[in-house]
C-alpha cells in the first residue's frame, strides 16, 4: 500500500465480486451482495448497465486470463469451508487483511455467537469502518477492528490488546494476501496461528507457486500478470508479488510449521467443480486450508 492509502488490491478484489453479483442469480459463481456497497466510486460505474458490466469483465479477462473467475471461485470456496467450521462450532473468526472481506455482515450465524476480528492496514481499515457504518448504521457487536501496521506492531499484539482469546477454536482467514508479503512475514503469521489458538482451529489462505516469481513458470497468462502489475499496479501501490510457495510442497511446508490435516485445492478443481464449458484458469495459484496440530 502507498504510505497513508488503502489497499489497491482490496479495491479491486471486491469490485470483481460486485461485478460478480451483478450477474443473473443462476449464472454467479459467488454471491456478495454488499460488495456494491464496498466497492470504491470509481468501480461502481460498472453497474449502471448490464453491458458495461460485460464490458468490464472481458477486458480484465483479456488482460489477465483466469483472474476473475479463480477471486470469485476462491470467495465461494472459502465461503463454504468457513459454512462448515461454523457448523463445527468455532468461537473464534480472525479474518486477516480483511480488505472489504463482508462474511462477518453476511453470516447471519456469526451474529451474538462468535466474536470477529478484522486486522488490516490502518488507512484501509479506516474506510472500511466508514462504508460499514454507512451500510448497517453502527458498527456490529461482533465485530472486532484491529488496525495493524506490521512495520509498527505485531499481530499478537494487536489481536491481544482486542480481546482474543487463543484458548479458544478459532478459524484464520488470510485470503488475496500471501502473494504480497515476505517469507519472514509468512513464518511469523503462520507461528503465531500454531501457538495461539484453541484445540481444532484451522486456517485458509490462497498463495502463489514460487515458480510464478521466479521466471521459471513462463506460460502466457503469468507474463502477463507481470506485465499489467508494471503498467498498472505499480504506479498505484507499494503491493508488490513477493511470496510463493514450491508446487507440490505445501504439505510438507505447513507440516514443518504446527499444522496437518492440510487440503489443496488448485485451481482446477474450481473450474471443474463451478464453471461449465471452456474456462481459462489459473494454474500457479492455489487454495487451502489445515488445522492447527495437537501441542506436544
Amino acid at each position: 500500500m502507498k504510505q497513508g492509502k488503502p489497499s489497491f488490491t482490496a479495491e479491486g478484489t471486491v469490485a470483481f465480486r460486485f461485478a460478480e453479483w451483478l450477474a443473473p442469480e443462476d449464472e454467479r459463481m459467488c454471491h456478495d451482495p454488499l460488495a456494491k456497497d464496498f466497492a470504491a466510486a470509481k468501480f461502481r460505474i460498472i453497474g449502471k448497465s448490464r453491458l458495461l458490466t460485460k464490458i468490464a469483465l472481458w477486458c480484465a479477462e483479456r488482460l489477465v486470463p483466469g483472474m476473475v473467475s479463480y477471486i470469485v471461485g476462491r470467495t465461494r470456496y472459502i465461503d463454504a469451508y468457513v459454512k462448515s467450521r461454523i457448523d463445527e462450532g468455532i468461537e473464534q473468526l480472525v479474518i486477516l487483511g480483511a480488505g472489504y472481506d463482508s462474511r462477518a455482515y453476511r453470516f447471519d450465524e456469526l451474529q451474538g455467537k462468535v466474536k470477529v476480528f478484522e486486522v488490516d492496514y490502518p488507512a484501509t481499515q479506516k474506510i472500511k469502518i466508514r462504508k460499514v457504518r454507512k451500510i448497517f448504521g453502527s458498527l456490529p457487536d461482533h465485530v472486532v477492528y484491529v488496525p495493524v501496521d506490521f512495520d509498527e506492531k505485531k499481530l499478537g499484539e494487536g489481536l491481544f490488546e482486542s480481546g482474543y482469546d487463543k484458548n479458544l477454536k478459532t478459524l484464520f482467514i488470510w485470503e488475496g494476501v500471501t502473494p504480497y508479503i515476505t517469507a519472514e512475514a509468512m513464518d511469523k503469521t503462520l507461528a503465531f496461528v500454531a501457538e495461539n489458538s484453541g484445540e481444532g482451529s484451522s486456517i485458509i489462505f490462497d498463495y502463489l507457486f514460487r515458480s510464478a516469481l521466479d521466471g521459471t513458470y513462463e506460460r502466457g497468462q503469468v507474463h502477463r500478470i507481470r506485465k499489467l502489475w508494471e503498467r498498472i499496479g505499480q504506479p498505484l501501490t507499494s503491493e508488490r508479488f513477493g511470496f510463493g510457495i514450491e508446487d507440490g510442497t505445501i504439505g510438507e511446508f505447513l507440516s514443518q510449521r504446527g499444522f496437518y490435516q492440510v487440503e489443496n485445492v488448485t485451481a482446477e478443481l474450481f473450474e471443474s467443480a463451478y464453471f461449465k464449458g471452456p474456462h481459462e484458469n489459473l494454474k500457479v495459484w492455489c487454495t487451502v486450508y489445515a488445522t492447527v496440530a495437537p501441542q506436544k
